[in-house]
């Protein structure tokens, strides 16, 4: 590989444009951070299940192309992606209703894929989506977060101490924490209703333009995710459908046991208002030329 530029860095590592010289495509190269790779039980178990993670065949899924070692350091190639991250997008606030729904449905349908394979992403955020130019979705990072879990726990424990002046700040615990599930937050196992919750609140910011769970240190924020229920969505967006607002609500339901069971599920709502939505346009479009052939201002040609 031949390093073109920089991309960006974050508490997992650094990320560069490169160069595959043998098949003459772009690639994007994870570095991970030497720290990340000090634990060898850790380190094991993040190969499985980035092996694991290579082997997902998704539109939506990153593709990985190889993890390997070089002078010492680990890596990660994958393909390179044209387009910005969700963070980006949401750069002036919330989206159009029909692009939120679009790319949570994309989102989630990247989920169903990996959990039918037993892999939970345990950081579904914003900045870890992309959104091509084409509006292709993709979810990085499957696998690297299990690498960091025990790392992320411990600054978490520690973080009563820390205050963090950037909410947003690329690889912070706080940016993280914002989006933790209420079980991850207070250290126990995880599975797959993590990440539904996490979608949730990703769902929240793109249809509201604001954090569902916001504070001053990720001490601040973790205390809202364990006892704060979430202004609704309404009070942001007046004109949320209901059957949004629902979906979106049992998703961050603080009981893992009352929150969506398999986000396939969530997927299947997410489908369903989409579909109705497109309908009910289609009728109201129909209905349209109606009314003007029959208003008191129509005129025969």
């Amino acid at each position: 590989y031949k390093i073109v530029s920089m991309l960006g860095a974050g508490g997992m590592g650094e990320v560069y444009l490169a160069e595959d010289t043998q098949l003459r495509r772009k690639v994007a190269l994870k570095m991970i951070a030497l720290e990340l790779t000090l634990d060898e039980r850790g380190l094991r178990r993040f190969e499985h299940e980035a092996h694991a993670a290579s082997a997902l065949n998704h539109p939506n899924i990153l593709t990985i192309y190889e993890f390997g070692q070089a002078d010492g350091m680990r890596f990660i190639a994958s393909e390179f992606i044209e387009g910005a991250t969700l963070r980006q997008k949401m750069v002036t606030g919330r989206l159009e209703l029909n692009a939120a729904i679009d790319i949570a449905i994309q989102m989630a349908s990247a989920l169903a894929a990996a959990h039918d394979c037993g892999i939970v992403h345990r950081d579904i955020k914003p900045e870890n989506v992309i959104v091509r130019t084409d509006g292709i979705v993709k979810v990085l990072d499957f696998g690297i977060a299990k690498l960091s879990e025990r790392r992320v726990g411990e600054t978490i424990r520690r973080s009563g101490l820390t205050v963090t002046s950037s909410i947003s700040e690329p690889g912070t615990v706080l940016g993280t924490a914002k989006y933790m599930s209420p079980e991850q937050a207070r250290g126990i196992e995880v599975d797959a209703r993590s990440d539904i919750f996490s979608l949730g609140s990703v769902i929240y910011e793109l249809i509201t333009g604001r954090q569902a769970f916001e504070g001053g240190t990720s001490s601040d924020v973790i205390a809202e995710i364990l006892k704060v229920e979430p202004p609704p969505p309404v009070e942001f967006a007046p004109d949320l459908p209901y059957e949004v607002e629902r979906i979106v609500s049992k998703a961050l339901r603080k009981d893992r046991e009352t929150r969506y069971q398999s986000v396939r599920d969530l997927l299947i709502d997410l489908q369903d208002f989409k579909k109705e939505a497109e309908f009910q346009a289609k009728l109201q479009g129909a209905a349209r030329p109606e009314r003007a052939k029959t208003g008191s201002g129509w005129r025969m040609p």
